[in-house]
């Protein structure tokens, strides 16, 4: 009985092995333009801050070397996008007496009033709404301020492949 169950899945690994396969490769068309892409795989923003996809348009953020936030929304491109409407909100720290940062315009970028809280790892909520009239996106995560071993970014930035999105599983050796 044991080695039917394992036959069993062993095809249906291969039957299902070049739809997934498929399914990864595929391509995307952008008018009569085919753009390949690698899912997965994490790409730096324009100043080597973390891209957040949860909105249309996507954007960075990126914490500046005075620990002030700066939000940039992003084309096609992947290249910095004129602002609109957008509009964004962090909280974070401590939860007991938490920072709140309000973000005004400079060029085509959000910038915070005021830095981070302290702290080699700040846990943040993001409220972006990309026009008045959307839905709030919020986003949850820490702002981990250490350098990563293996790139050249921040780890709230990192775009190596080491253990997820929260870096188990790597030696950072703080």
């Amino acid at each position: 009985m044991k080695s039917n169950i394992s036959l069993l899945f062993a095809v249906l690994g291969l039957a299902f092995s070049p739809a997934l396969r498929a399914a990864d490769e595929h391509e995307h068309k952008d008018g009569d333009k085919k753009e390949a892409h690698e899912h997965g795989k994490k790409q730096p923003g324009p100043n080597g801050g973390r891209i957040v996809t949860s909105t249309e348009p996507h954007f960075e953020f990126f914490v500046m070397p005075d620990g002030k936030v700066k939000i940039t929304f992003l084309g096609e491109d992947g290249k910095a996008t004129a602002l609109k409407e957008q509009s964004v909100t962090l909280t974070g720290g401590d939860r007991a007496k938490p920072t709140k940062l309000a973000f005004a315009k400079d060029g085509d970028s959000l910038v915070s009033d005021k830095a981070l809280p302290e702290g080699k790892e700040v846990p943040v909520v993001l409220q972006v709404k990309v026009t008045p009239d959307a839905k709030t996106v919020s986003e949850k995560f820490n702002v981990n301020l250490a350098d990563c071993p293996t790139c050249k970014f921040k780890e709230y930035a990192c775009i190596c492949e080491h253990g997820g999105d929260d870096h188990e599983g790597h030696d950072h050796k703080h």
